[in-house]
């Protein structure tokens, strides 16, 4: 099964108030494995870009006037992303403005129900904790460190690790005996984190990660 880890970055919040995307970045996975298929382009939103958000992206109008527009890419990203689930942190955001992106040029928006949520699955396992992507690599021992401002082929890097990990399919664990897969500190009671190496899943864990979305899907959407 593949499936499309998606993720935007706009000029503002609200597509209301007139924002843009100004770079989308997708990652395709193949049975929960990375392939080095991705899409990512960087898009001049045609407006400015507010404070907030350039404190969040880093990415200004004076860069962004130099890039393509949406109408440019749209094909390619349609195509990229046809017929495949997409995995989105925050789905109502980057869908709102994917959206908007489409109904200005004349194109079918895309259906909710063929995405999922990692926010709402992780709000479902963990009610009450924070959910932030930021705050689901700590809670997985992810290593995001190199996240020092929001781009959008890094934040689908570390949200397709989460998923995995969202989905129960590993459980961390430290191998001492191969330190080329995991790195680690010398003292782990003050500071325990590593690099989880990503395993292809077995048929069995195909199967159930396949029933999964099935049975979630129909029942978030239908």
């Amino acid at each position: 099964m593949k499936e499309i880890v998606l993720d935007t970055e706009t000029t503002g919040l609200s597509v209301s108030e007139g924002h843009r995307i100004v770079e989308i970045g997708c990652i395709e996975l193949d049975d929960l494995v990375p392939t080095k298929n991705q899409f990512h382009s960087y898009l001049n939103p045609e407006r400015k870009v507010s404070d907030k958000a350039l404190a969040v992206h880093g990415y200004t109008d004076k860069f962004l006037s130099t890039q393509k527009k949406f109408s440019d890419v749209v094909d390619d990203f349609l195509n990229f992303i046809e017929n495949k689930i997409l995995v989105i942190h925050n789905a109502d955001f980057d869908l709102s403005h994917l959206n908007n992106e489409l109904a200005l040029l004349g194109k079918k928006k895309i259906d909710k129900k063929n995405v999922v949520d990692t926010l709402t699955l992780a709000r479902d396992k963990f009610p009450g904790s924070p959910t932030s992507l930021d705050a689901l690599c700590k809670r997985y021992r992810i290593d995001n460190s190199k996240r020092t401002q929001h781009t959008a082929l890094i934040d689908c890097d570390l949200l397709s690790k989460v998923y995995i990990n969202l989905l129960d399919q590993k459980e961390p664990t430290l191998n001492f005996q191969n330190q080329d897969n995991v790195k680690f500190k010398t003292d782990l009671r003050k500071d325990n984190l590593y690099y989880k190496k990503i395993i292809k899943p077995s048929e069995n864990e195909i199967k159930l990660h396949k029933e999964y979305l099935k049975k979630n899907l129909k029942k978030n959407y239908f």
